[in-house]
């Protein structure tokens, strides 16, 4: 039996990848803030046979500390993790900065993904064939990288932030499998193309209207789980490999590059530690 851990597990994609794979007959461990959609997950977790394979944990992963809480508690519990899958996201018209201090979407959508990924590193290489999935948009230009200003503390400008996660996305995966060289385990970027989600988030009127026309035109969360769950089942032997939908993407190419990946990690230890401690 497989150990998944799913953070964003409880809607959407998330949640479609928890369901499908307790009905194969895997552990599967969902992360969410929400504790009505976390019940719901476990009601149907329930339904369909799973209840005891399925867990849980509430937690608000735009917070640093509650990563970290989180990590440690699936470490402790499990000594094996086989998958990963990073789908946490939350899409805000305005900016907002956490308890922490650090703008949400810098944090959700990208430091719970670098902290999930390093701090379960040790048990994902204990697995068999280990995986990290993470949802986002691989292959964007480098070039509209704010680096001056990576949590757009000026400009604000939600669609312009969303997309630099993607590309914080690309070089987190490029800066993990150079922080464990000779790992086994896999790190995947995928984009299942626009999917009919919840698509989770804090909207002014004018966003909230493209969102609506964007999810009557999305494909069933099922299709995407059917093109992702081949990542998972059987990665690329690379470490490191990255589709837009079903089209491979070259991660040796621009927006995979090195420096900029070693450039990221410097910004984000200094982000989680200040400077002189690892990441």
């Amino acid at each position: 039996m497989k150990t998944i851990v799913i953070t964003g597990g409880t809607d959407g994609i998330g949640k479609g990848l928890g369901l499908h794979y307790l009905g194969r007959g895997e552990r599967v461990i969902v992360v969410g803030s929400n504790p009505d959609k976390g019940r719901r997950f476990m009601e149907e977790a329930q339904a369909i046979g799973s209840g005891e394979r399925a867990a849980y944990i509430q937690a608000d992963l735009s917070l640093v500390a509650e990563n970290r809480r989180v990590v440690a508690e699936i470490a402790q519990s499990h000594p094996v993790v086989d998958a990963l899958v990073l789908a946490a996201r939350f899409y805000r018209s305005t900016r907002h900065e956490t308890a922490e201090g650090i703008e949400h979407n810098f944090a959700l959508f990208y430091l719970s993904r670098y902290l999930f990924s390093h701090g379960l590193a040790d048990r994902l290489e204990a697995g068999e064939r280990p995986v990290i999935l993470n949802l986002a948009g691989p292959g964007g230009d480098l070039s509209a990288m704010n680096w001056e200003d990576l949590q757009f503390t000026r400009d604000y400008r939600p669609d312009r932030i969303m997309s630099q996660c993607g590309k914080l996305s690309d070089l987190a995966g490029v800066g993990f499998t150079a922080a464990h060289p000779g790992t086994r385990i896999r790190y995947v970027l995928a984009h299942p193309g626009l999917t009919a989600t919840g698509f989770a988030g804090d909207y002014n009127e004018a966003d909230a209207a493209l969102v609506a026309g964007m999810r009557d035109r999305g494909q069933p969360v099922d299709a995407a789980v059917g093109m992702l769950r081949r990542h998972l089942d059987n990665p690329d032997p690379e470490p490191l490999s990255a589709y837009m939908q079903h089209t491979k993407i070259d991660v040796d190419g621009a927006p995979f590059d090195p420096a900029a990946a070693r450039r990221l990690a410097n910004i984000t230890q200094t982000v989680l530690f200040g400077s002189g401690q690892p990441a």
